[in-house]
């Protein structure tokens, strides 16, 4: 049976020289890895101190990687101490009518002033027209 840590145990193991991450509810020891992942060892230390399974899987990880992480299996994590995510709700905004914009009226008169000119124009057409026959 492995060893049970909290989150708070493997928080402390976060330099190079002590290196703890949390991936798939299970902890690993990576100090001996840091100078050998591709990533470079900032990429390891800022994932410390927390659940960093989004991080690896976000990678995309080959196998041979993952085939790797059970010679630095230290233990697992007590999953009660990792803080559940909260979803996140936006925040509530007043309903937008987009008729009642000033925007909106200018789009409605630029298509109704031109039609009037124009009915204007056909019926003064018309009028001179018969006027005149």
């Amino acid at each position: 049976m492995s060893k049970v840590f909290t989150l708070e145990d493997v928080a402390k193991h976060n330099s190079k020289e002590d290196c703890w991450l949390i991936i798939g509810g299970k902890v690993y020891d990576v100090t001996k890895f840091l100078e050998d992942h591709p990533g470079g060892d900032d990429v390891l230390l800022s994932s410390t101190g927390k659940d960093a399974t989004d991080d690896f899987e976000d990678v995309g990880h080959s196998s041979t990687a993952r085939a790797m992480m059970d010679e630095y299996l230290v233990g697992e994590i007590d999953a009660s101490t990792i803080p559940s995510r909260t979803k996140y709700v936006p925040p509530k905004q007043p309903h937008y009518n987009q008729d009642k914009t000033p925007e909106f009226v200018i789009k409605i008169l630029q298509f109704l002033v031109p039609l009037a000119i124009l009915g204007l124009a056909v019926a003064v057409r018309m009028y001179t027209k018969s006027e005149s026959a």
